[in-house]
């Protein structure tokens, strides 16, 4: 289901309309970070193109952490 969300970035409100599972993923992403859902939400919004929309980067941006912590997790030596 698709939840959509007002946040306040670097002064101005936006809403952002994204899965819940997104938005579960931010949350860690923001709580491993020691950030706010919307500081993180800016640090996103700064590093995105003009063109590209912010639901979609930040869907792109939990993919890459998703990725990352994968590919950590499988470098990794296996346990005993």
């Amino acid at each position: 289901m698709i939840v959509k969300r007002s946040l306040s970035i670097r002064g101005h409100r936006t809403s952002i309309s994204l899965e819940d599972a997104f938005w579960e993923e931010l949350r860690r992403m923001a709580e491993v970070r020691g950030l706010s859902l919307a500081q993180l939400v800016a640090q996103i919004d700064a590093t995105r193109g003009m063109d590209d929309n912010l639901s979609s980067s930040l869907r792109v941006a939990v993919l890459k952490d998703a990725l990352a912590r994968a590919s950590s997790d499988t470098s990794a030596p296996p346990q005993a």
